[in-house]
C-alpha cells in the first residue's frame, strides 16, 4: 500500500515537472517569438559610399538609426528615426571605416567648415522620403520621363545629380509616428501630435543629435516641404530661444505659414483670392483658356492675375451682397478669361471657387479632374457630375515608387532592418492638436519666423514656389510673406524662386536641376561665399 502511493506521488511529480518544464518551453518560445520581432536594431546601421555631384567625386557616410527623446524625469518618452550624411574628408580603408562607424573627426572635415542640413516633410503625418528621395539624397527615385511620371512598377533609384550633399551634410527626421519613429512605452502619442508638441519634440531631437554626433560647431539650416515649412518656421524661433541654436538658414518648398491663406472657410475669403493665379496656369497648361490668353506667356498671364485678385477681385469679393449684378457680371466674365471657367458656373458659386471645385470642374467635358499637389496632372472619376474629384492624381503618381523604392534601398543599400511599418503618410497623427497657434484661430507661424529674423539680423531665408500647386499656392507664400512687417533691412534676407511644376517642383527634371542651381547659389550666399 505504501509502494503504491508512494508511486502515485512519483507520477504526480513527475507530471507536475512535465507540467512545467513544457510552460518553461513555451514561454522561452514565446519569447524567442517576440525576439524575431525587430522593432529598432542594436545600433545605427553605418554604411560608405561615393557620389559624384557638382563635379566633385566623394565618399560619404550614411547612418540610419534613432535617437531617444526623454521626458523630465529622464524616461524614454520616443524613439525618432533618422538617416544622415556625412562627406568623408578622404576615400577610407576597411580599419578607417570602421573608425568613421565611432565617427572619428580625421576621417571627417572640420565641422566648423562643414555645413549641416535637418529635413523633414510636412502632413502633418509625413515622413521625410519625399525631400530625401526627391531631392536632397545621394539617391533619387527614378521617374520614368521628364515630367515626373512614375511609369510601371517595380521602381527604383538612380544618382541624384541634384543632390546637395556637395555642399551640406544632412539628417532627414521623421517625426513621431511617422517613418520608423514612434513613441516608447509610458509615452502618449498626444505628446507629440501638436504644432507645439511637434516642434519641441523636434527641437529636441535636433539638440541630441547635435550632441551625439559633435556638431555644435557645425553651420546649421533646416529644410522643410508643405507643413514642414510650418514647422520650420516655428523651429527657427524655438530654436534659438530654447536651446540657443542659431540657425544659417531656413528652407522652405511649398510653404504654408498662414493658414487663413488655405482653408476654404465661411466668413474667410483670402483663399479664394490667392489660388486664382494658379488657377489660371492650371488652365493654360491644359489648353482650358481661350482668346487671346491662350497662347500668352505664362509669365505676363500670371501677372494680370495676380493683379486681377488682389485688386479688382478682392474688392467685389469684400462687397458681398452688396454688389451689383451688373458688376457681379463682369467680374464673372473677368475670372472666366483667366480661369477656363464658364461665367454661369462662376456666378453660382458667389464669385468664390474652392480648390475641389475647381479640379473638378475645369476638365469636366473631357472627363477629367486636375491635381493638388501638382494641376500638371490629370486623373478621371467614375462619373463626371460629382462636386469633387475622387483622388489626386499627383499623389497617386508618386505614391508607389517612392514608398516600393524607399522601403528597398533603406534594407539593401543601408542596412537597416525593421518590422515596423515605414509610415510614408499617414492619418494616425490625428487628430492633431493646434494649441496656442490655432485654438480660435487660422494657425500662422509667420511671426515666429519673423522674431527670429529680428533676433538673428544674418538669418537667410529661401522660398521655392511651384506654379501648380493647389495645395499650397505660390500666391499665398508670397502673400505671407509681404505681411511679415520686417524692417526694410532684412526684407532682402529672403529669396523666393518660382517654378514650372507643383508642391514637389523636383519630379520635373527641368526644375529638379533648377531648384539644385538655385539652392547652391543660395547656400553659399548664407555661408558668406561669393
Amino acid at each position: 500500500m505504501i509502494r503504491h502511493a508512494f508511486s502515485a506521488v512519483l507520477l504526480v511529480t513527475f507530471a507536475l515537472t512535465c507540467s512545467q518544464t513544457a510552460a518553461q518551453d513555451d514561454a522561452k518560445g514565446k519569447k524567442e517569438d517576440d525576439l524575431a520581432y525587430v522593432r529598432y536594431p542594436d545600433a545605427p546601421a553605418v554604411t560608405f559610399h561615393d557620389a559624384s555631384i557638382g563635379g566633385q567625386r566623394f565618399m560619404y557616410v550614411a547612418e540610419a538609426g534613432t535617437i531617444q527623446l526623454a521626458g523630465e524625469d529622464g524616461k524614454a518618452t520616443a524613439s525618432v528615426f533618422y538617416i544622415s550624411y556625412r562627406r568623408a574628408s578622404r576615400s577610407l580603408s576597411a580599419d578607417q571605416r570602421r573608425e568613421a562607424a565611432a565617427s572619428d573627426p580625421a576621417n571627417f572635415p572640420d565641422p566648423a567648415q562643414r555645413p549641416i542640413t535637418f529635413s523633414f516633410n510636412g502632413g502633418p503625418g509625413s515622413s521625410s522620403v519625399w525631400l530625401h528621395m526627391g531631392l536632397f539624397g545621394p539617391k533619387r527615385i527614378n521617374y520614368a520621363d521628364d515630367f515626373g511620371n512614375a511609369g510601371s512598377p517595380p521602381y527604383g533609384l538612380v544618382d541624384n545629380e541634384a543632390s546637395l550633399l556637395d555642399l551640406s551634410d544632412f539628417v532627414f527626421i521623421d517625426p513621431v509616428t511617422t517613418g520608423f519613429s514612434r513613441p516608447e512605452e509610458g509615452g502618449s502619442s498626444r505628446d507629440f501630435h501638436g504644432v507645439e508638441q511637434d516642434i519641441s519634440s523636434v527641437a529636441e531631437f535636433i539638440r541630441r543629435y547635435l550632441s551625439e554626433h559633435d556638431r555644435w560647431a557645425s553651420p546649421k539650416f533646416i529644410a522643410g516641404e508643405s507643413y514642414g515649412t510650418t514647422r520650420a518656421a516655428g523651429l527657427s524661433e524655438h530654436l534659438f530661444e530654447r536651446h540657443g541654436i542659431a540657425l544659417n538658414g531656413v528652407v522652405l518648398i511649398s510653404a504654408v505659414l498662414n493658414f487663413q491663406t488655405i482653408r476654404f472657410n465661411i466668413g474667410n475669403d483670402l483663399p479664394y483670392i490667392l489660388y486664382l493665379p494658379t488657377y489660371t496656369a492650371t488652365a493654360h497648361a491644359h489648353g482650358a483658356l481661350t482668346g487671346p490668353h491662350a497662347t500668352r506667356p505664362l509669365a505676363d498671364l500670371l501677372r494680370d492675375a495676380e493683379a486681377f485678385a488682389s485688386g479688382e477681385y478682392a474688392t467685389a469679393l469684400m462687397k458681398g451682397d452688396a454688389l451689383s449684378a451688373a458688376e457681379q457680371s463682369a467680374i464673372a466674365q473677368r475670372m472666366s478669361a483667366l480661369t477656363g471657367l464658364s461665367a454661369t458656373f462662376i456666378q453660382r458659386s458667389n464669385l468664390r471657387i474652392s480648390q475641389g471645385r475647381f479640379c473638378k470642374e475645369l476638365l469636366r467635358s473631357q472627363g477629367k479632374t486636375v491635381g493638388r499637389l501638382d494641376s500638371r496632372y490629370t486623373g478621371a472619376d467614375r462619373d463626371d457630375a460629382g462636386e469633387g474629384y475622387e483622388f489626386d492624381p499627383s499623389m497617386s503618381a508618386i505614391q508607389g515608387n517612392y514608398t516600393g523604392a524607399f522601403n528597398h534601398y533603406i534594407r539593401h543599400d543601408l542596412g537597416f532592418e525593421s518590422d515596423l511599418t515605414y509610415e510614408i503618410l499617414t492619418g494616425r497623427v490625428q487628430p492633431w492638436d493646434y494649441g496656442r497657434s490655432g485654438n480660435n484661430q487660422y494657425v500662422n507661424v509667420a511671426e515666429r519666423m519673423r522674431s527670429a529674423m529680428q533676433q538673428l539680423p544674418s538669418l537667410k531665408i529661401f522660398v521655392a514656389a511651384g506654379y501648380y500647386d493647389l495645395a499650397t499656392p505660390y500666391f499665398a507664400a508670397d502673400y505671407t510673406i509681404d505681411h511679415l512687417m520686417l524692417r526694410p533691412e532684412l526684407r532682402s534676407n529672403i529669396e523666393t524662386k518660382y517654378y514650372d511644376a507643383g508642391h514637389m517642383m523636383y519630379v520635373r527634371r527641368a526644375d529638379r536641376e533648377k531648384l539644385r542651381s538655385d539652392l547652391a547659389q543660395w547656400y553659399r550666399g548664407a555661408l558668406g561665399a561669393p
